[in-house]
């Protein structure tokens, strides 16, 4: 049973902690400071968590929640001066980066982080420690470090608890936990008994919404009048839309890398996130931009600036159609509907790839095109609401009516 709440408030830009026991409220000055405009009463923390100075904030004050809270909890510590053992906690907890060892899930959560840290790339383990601070947070929120032991169905019904009240996307939720059931399993292997088991998770039905650019806007593309600066952005994204290829590798094709077999161009290259070697025969539209160069490839430029002037290209050529998409608001993504031009970015080449060529061309091919190692995973990459394949559809059936004694009966 619960016998105390911990709550903060900001009095002249200083956060305080007030600690709400049978016998009163006691309240303690922390070392943070913040405006009263940048703090968040009903969620108790800094309004915007993402901030360098506010992540520091709201660290530090999980750290206090959580030492108060065992300090609290714990029955062997008698306390006969409320305001000293709070106090000795704060300054445990503002001296050390965490309150966790031993088998408690985040300290093994960063074994596991640095025993990867050598096989994988410097994206996936930026994810790992997005996946680590989210479990910190829900740690403050629970008020406790849990221990192996404790993760468990329960822990999931709080964390999604604790991830709804916060607004966390369910995609970025589940994909926590998945992380978190990786992390106990790679415990099993060593001999420590776990309840991965229970952390099982039915997939999300719900795709998250995104766009691509189809043959007839990519024409328009190709059509605009632009400015001469964004010359060199619209061909790598006319590029990027006849290759499939993430902007870690296609903003770093080479002429070295062209080969020619028998007759045909084609690119050799390793993918960057994967490891995969791709031979990918080009298609006209790229050998017509190559030979501007001439039998090169456009200058270098950077992900910032590329995914700054693909927007522009693309209002330009008046891709003005609305659609849904995840965009931030605040510190938060929700779908809005947007015009599609403000949608647009760096990875829509490669959706747009596998989406325009798909039923068009054997899906083995295009996977072996695009790297993809599964055909689910490459699934996840097709727009299946193309209008295009829409209207194809439509004219079969119009074909088939016609052919079909329906039709000859239908007209007596």
């Amino acid at each position: 049973m619960k016998t105390f709440d911990i709550r903060f408030s900001v009095e002249k830009n200083a956060i305080c902690l007030h600690l709400h026991l049978p016998q009163g409220v006691y309240t303690f000055d922390t070392p943070y400071q913040i405006t009263e405009k940048e703090w968040n009463y009903a969620e108790q923390r800094p309004e915007n968590p993402y901030t360098k100075n506010a992540k520091i904030i709201y660290d530090g004050l999980n750290r206090i929640k959580i030492t108060v809270a065992n300090w609290l909890r714990d029955e062997k510590v008698i306390k006969t001066d409320i305001r000293q053992g709070v106090q000795a906690c704060m300054l445990e907890a503002y001296r050390q980066k965490s309150t966790v060892k031993g088998d408690n899930l985040v300290h093994q959560i960063q074994v596991y982080i640095e025993s990867r840290k050598h096989i994988i790339e410097p994206n996936t383990l930026k994810r790992y420690h997005v996946f680590l601070r989210l479990v910190q947070r829900f740690e403050g929120y629970a008020m406790k470090n849990f221990k192996i032991k404790e993760v468990n169905a329960s822990f999931v019904k709080q964390f999604f608890q604790f991830g709804t009240e916060e607004n966390y996307s369910p995609s970025t939720l589940y994909r926590t936990i998945s992380f978190i059931q990786t992390v106990l399993n790679f415990l099993e292997k060593r001999g420590i008994r776990t309840f991965a088991y229970e952390l099982e998770l039915p997939r999300i039905k719900k795709k998250t919404p995104f766009v691509t650019l189809t043959e007839e806007e990519l024409n328009s593309i190709k059509q605009a009048v632009i400015l001469p600066e964004l010359q060199y952005a619209r061909d790598w994204l006319l590029i990027s839309c006849y290759t499939g290829q993430r902007i870690s590798d296609f903003m770093n094709f080479r002429s070295d890398m062209l080969q020619t077999i028998k007759g045909k161009k084609c690119l050799a290259f390793q993918q960057q996130k994967t490891g995969k070697d791709i031979l990918l025969p080009l298609h006209p539209e790229v050998l017509h931009i190559i030979k501007k160069y001439p039998n090169k490839f456009p200058p270098k430029i950077s992900e910032q600036l590329y995914n700054r002037q693909i927007k522009e290209i693309a209002k330009l050529a008046n891709i003005h159609t609305l659609v849904y998409y995840n965009k931030r608001s605040g510190h938060r993504s929700k779908p809005l509907q947007i015009p599609k031009w403000q949608a647009i970015s760096s990875h829509i080449g490669r959706r747009s790839f596998a989406s325009n060529f798909y039923g068009k061309i054997p899906t083995p091919l295009l996977m072996e095109a695009t790297g993809h190692g599964s055909e689910g995973m490459f699934h996840n990459y097709i727009n299946q609401m193309d209008i295009q394949r829409t209207i194809t559809l439509g004219k079969y059936f119009e074909h088939a009516y016609e052919r079909s004694p329906i039709k000859e009966k239908a007209d007596v």
